[in-house]
């Protein structure tokens, strides 16, 4: 049996120093998509460097993941669990 994964991932702009925070069902395809410039929300902050991903099994999990890191306590709790790799890509909100 194949298990299908759904992603929740996180770009790290180098032009505007900010995160996105996205989810997928084809991490491959959709990384693409945004270092290309196909993708609108990511087109004009390009260019982007890939911090963080995670993999989940359930879809609805995967999408309450990517809510919950949207909301203020999930992007605090982000920032604290990638505070290293923040701190070395000069993230200008790390407080």
């Amino acid at each position: 049996m194949k298990i299908k994964f759904f992603y929740v991932y996180i770009l790290f702009s180098l032009k505007d120093l900010k995160l996105y925070i996205g989810y997928t069902e084809n991490l491959k395809k959709r990384l693409g998509e945004h270092f290309n410039g196909a993708s609108i929300a990511t087109k004009n902050r390009r260019p982007l460097r890939l911090i963080y991903y995670e993999a989940l099994t359930d879809q609805k999990d995967a999408k309450a993941r990517e809510i919950f890191l949207k909301s203020g306590f999930g992007r605090s709790q982000l920032k604290k669990m990638l505070q290293n790799k923040l701190i070395e890509l000069s993230y200008k909100d790390l407080l």
